[in-house]
């Protein structure tokens, strides 16, 4: 089965660019027919899985991915952690200090996300008022269901951010995440969305409470989404 390069990339949830790139610099394995940019599939999956990238979404997707429930956001929290009382004029380094402890994934993959932190508009800040931001990856990635995280960035002073804040409060608070896959990225994102428009988490946060205090916080939510889903 040979992919065209719109269906590679949102199979692999990265911008046509960004394949070109990986036909450049990478070796990514394909085939020129008529002018046109084909790939076969196998060869593909085989090629992403040299290089820690999970091929399991869209095209070559042997079966749908999906998040797991229950704990989700706990786990997750507890790979990235929380960093405290960090200058807002660091942030990217302390993202940059995230990634390179991101699990399940190789030196390359963890380059390559580096250099989109540092990429113009890499960024994503998502500010979603009361002090706190959502920043994640402008473009989602597939990186396997091992390799996503969750960090709480607990800043001393205020971030300025491209665009204000929609109760225009100083953002001091980040939730910074890259999620295993495009799909499981949104899912997170729903997720955390729902857990911070109720209960405890959003305050416990604000606060600068303990880590075990926010940690239970964020399974009790989880919980709480599952219980409420359940038919």
């Amino acid at each position: 089965m040979f992919l065209n390069i719109i269906e590679l990339s949102q199979s692999l949830g990265v911008e046509e660019s960004e394949v070109e790139s990986w036909i450049r610099s990478d070796g990514l394995p394909h085939i020129l027919e008529r002018g046109r940019l084909l790939f076969d599939r196998a060869q593909v999956v085989d090629w992403a899985a040299s290089r820690g990238m999970a091929a399991k979404v869209g095209f070559l997707a042997p079966a749908p991915s999906k998040i797991q429930t229950g704990t989700r956001l706990e786990s997750l929290l507890r790979r990235g952690g929380i960093c405290r009382d960090l200058s807002a004029a660091d942030v990217l380094k302390g993202f940059a200090e995230i990634v390179s402890k991101l699990p399940g994934a190789t030196p390359p993959v963890r380059q390559m996300l580096q250099q989109r932190l540092r990429a113009p508009d890499g960024i994503s800040w998502a500010a979603v008022g009361g002090g706190l931001a959502l920043p994640h990856l402008r473009t989602p990635v597939a990186l396997g269901r091992d390799a996503g995280t969750l960090a709480i960035v607990l800043l001393r002073d205020a971030l300025a951010l491209p665009e204000p804040a929609p109760d225009e409060q100083p953002v001091t608070r980040l939730l910074f995440f890259i999620a295993p896959s495009p799909r499981a990225h949104l899912e997170i994102l729903a997720q955390l969305s729902t857990a911070l428009s109720r209960g405890n988490l959003r305050k416990l946060i604000a606060d600068g409470a303990s880590d075990e205090e926010i940690f239970a916080a964020a399974a009790a939510e989880n919980s709480g989404q599952k219980a409420s889903n359940a038919p």
